[in-house]
Parts: structure tokens; sequence; C-alpha cells
């Protein structure tokens, strides 16, 4: 048998040497040895797939990084910037507990006590009682402040802290300890937990017998909301009708389409264009309601997406006159998609969208973000004074509304 040459020993040496320290770190890690890696250093394979370009440079950061890294973290910030390289600010990747705010959002619905907080140093103030919640039934009112959840204090916690301290499997009990103007000690609320339906449709009567109804945005729930809210303006024989859309920005499409059709039934409510040039339309359906009285929607520049549908629908169709400023100019449609291996989820534009009338009002702003033009403008022009004390919603106090008054009335 012939002897290998010192040279080709050291050679083949070096070679075992390499091979067995290239993939040591994945052995120890627990993954099966790279060989498309150690094919690239060999000079074998020189391109790289966007998914192997991706799990090399994240390897490489979260075991050579100089501190140690959370993997979430990493996979979380890789989707964000994936994402922010389309330059859509409609685009969104929602890591955990963003996603799970976000559903719930568009579902309409949430167990808990049935309560909106708000920051407070010694807690959380408590901003608004869901009319028929766990809550309310309990004696919680507005602006009680609330101190501690189950005994234990709340000042200086993150208001989402104090949100998932009280909530909990539905049946279940809190206890909330509120500070409540002129009281002289703290008082203990027992409240148990229940399915709430959050309001986004809230209708009242205005001076003069005129409906009002305020959309804040439109989940699942909102047409079964905004019916109610029409059929009791109904009931009272309004005069007319004011739909408030400010600081509406969107939801679902499905929920516009639908609280269209109570006005506009199997007319077309949008076109949407595809990625490859497909078209699509949405139509109402028949639930038509009978109200021939004027409407009136106030809008503005908050006012996006599905609430532009609705508002640019019932103007189109000659329903509807809108009051206000112009609204946000958002023409795009987004679908979402959950990611169930961690609870995120990421919301893509798929299609823009056109009314009947077909102008396109794609919002336009310069190289500093600032609009140029764009959201539907308004058949009556007001802005909210600067400096002067504004109440959304009260006639004597909100310049828009008092206008939207005023075209119902037929006097502007």
């Amino acid at each position: 048998m012939k002897r290998i040459a010192p040279a080709l020993a050291f050679l083949l040496f070096a070679t075992l040497a390499f091979a067995f320290g290239f993939s040591a770190r994945d052995v120890w890690a627990g993954r099966r040895p790279d060989l498309k890696a150690f094919a690239r250093l060999a000079g074998r394979e020189q391109s790289l797939t966007p998914p192997e370009v991706y799990q090399h440079h994240f390897d490489l950061i979260s075991m050579r990084y100089v501190k140690q890294v959370s993997v979430a973290d990493l996979r979380h910030a890789a989707m964000e910037g994936l994402v922010a390289t389309l330059g859509d600010p409609h685009t969104n990747y929602f890591e955990p507990v963003a996603a799970e705010r976000f559903s719930t959002e568009s579902h309409g619905d949430f167990v808990g006590v049935g309560a909106r907080l708000a920051d407070d140093p010694l807690g959380a103030k408590v901003a608004t009682v869901f009319e028929g919640g766990p809550a309310s039934g309990a004696g919680l009112k507005v602006n009680d402040v609330i101190i501690a959840v189950d005994k234990k204090k709340v000042a200086g916690i993150e208001i989402s802290e104090i949100v998932n301290k009280i909530r909990g499997p539905e049946g279940t009990e809190v206890t909330l300890s509120i500070n409540r103007a002129g009281d002289a000690t703290p008082r203990d609320l027992k409240i148990v937990r229940r399915r709430v339906e959050i309001p986004s449709a809230e209708g009242k009567i205005l001076p003069g017998n005129v409906g009002y109804i305020a959309v804040s945005n439109f989940a699942e729930t909102t047409p079964k909301q905004f019916g109610h809210a029409l059929d009791k303006a109904i009931e009272a024989k309004a005069t007319g009708l004011i739909i408030d859309m400010r600081g509406n920005p969107g939801g679902l499409l499905e929920s516009a389409v639908e609280m269209l059709s109570k006005f506009s039934p199997n007319q077309t409510v949008v076109t949407m264009k595809f990625r490859r040039g497909q078209d699509r339309k949405e139509t109402a359906s028949d639930q038509v309601v009978s109200f021939p009285r004027p409407i009136v929607i106030l809008v503005d520049e908050d006012s996006a997406s599905a609430a532009e549908i609705f508002s640019g629908c019932m103007r189109d169709y000659k329903l509807a006159k809108l009051v206000g400023v112009h609204t946000y100019g958002k023409t795009s449609v987004q679908n979402v998609h959950s990611i169930p291996e961690d609870g995120s989820s990421i919301k893509i534009t798929v299609a823009k969208y056109y009314l009947p009338s077909g102008v396109n009002f794609d919002r336009k702003v310069d190289e500093d973000g600032t609009y140029v033009s764009g959201g539907l403008q308004p058949d009556f022009k007001v802005e909210l004074p600067v400096g002067e004390q504004v109440v959304i919603g009260d006639p004597e106090k909100d310049p828009q509304l008092k206008k939207a008054l005023e075209v119902v009335a037929g006097k502007a």
C-alpha cells in the first residue's frame, strides 16, 4: 500500500478540520449542518436565494452579536423592515400584542368590563363606560380613577398593562379600587368579566328633532349598531340625519357596504383594481330603509378608507351632502393575514378602489409628507377654529355640526 504524500495528508487533514469547525456551530445549535453555505465557501455555489440570505444574516447576528439578543425581537424587526421597504403606509406588520389589538378593533368585541381608559398619574381615568356593560352595571362612572386592580396599585403603569390586568377569562371577577370626586376614601367595585361589544355607531336626537349618528370605525358590529341608531331616528320622526365620520380611520369594507345597503340598494359601491388588471365590484344588497329626509355627512382629514367609501358613495348617488374639510385620501384595499406560529399578522395592500363616479382622490404629499391634494372635498367647507373651545357633537360649540344642522334645515 502506497504511503500518502505529507503535503496531501496535510491538505486532507486541514479540509476535514475546516469542515468539522464549519459544521460545529450548527450541531451545537441543534441544526443540520448548512451544506449550501459550505459549498459557497468552496466556490461551488455562487448565488443565494432571498430566504437563505435572510437566514444567513439572522444566524450571524443571533450567534455573534456582542450581546444576547431575542430571536423573537429579531424576527419582528426583520418583518417590519421588509414591510417598510414598500414605502406604503397602509401595509403594516403587527407584532403579537398589536395584532391582538387590531383584531379586537376589527371584530368589535372583547372580554372585559366595558370601559375606555385614559392616562392618569394615579393609574387610569375612566373616559367612557359602555352602556349595558358589566362596568356600567357595577356602578363605574366616567372620570372615576382606577388606582388598584385586585388590590394591587397601578400608579405609574402603562395604560396598556392596566388594561391587560383588568381583562381576563369570561365569567371571572376583578376588583377595581377607584377614587371618585366627592369621596373621602377609595371604593371597591367587584365586576364580573363578560363579552362586551365596543360602541362604534352611537346615536342621539339633536335640537330640531334631527337624528345624529357618530360612527367611530367600521367593525363587524358597526352595521348592527348603525341600523339600531337609524331605526331610533326614524321612530322619532327625525326631520333629517347627520352622520358624523370625523376621525373615523375606516375598517372593514364589508361593513361599509352593508350600511350603504340601507340607502342605495343593489348599487355598485366600489370597483377594485388588482395587481394583474383584474377588476372586482362590491355591490350593496337590498336592505333599504325608508328615510326621505335630508342627510349630511361630517368629514375631516382623519376620515379615511371605509369612511370615505361610505361618504363618497352617498354623495355620488345624491343621497347626502358633505360638510367639514377634505378627507384623508386613502384609496387602497388591504387584506390581513395572520401568522399563527407567534400570533403576529401582516396587512397588505392588494388593490386600489374607485367610487361609482370614478374620480381618483388618492392622497398626494410632498417630500416632507405634508398634504398637497387628494381626499373627498366637502360640499360645504367648514374648518374648526384654532384657539377656541370646540366640543365635538355639541351644536353650540361645534361649528361643523352647526353648519350641518343648517344644511339639513335648508338654510345653507
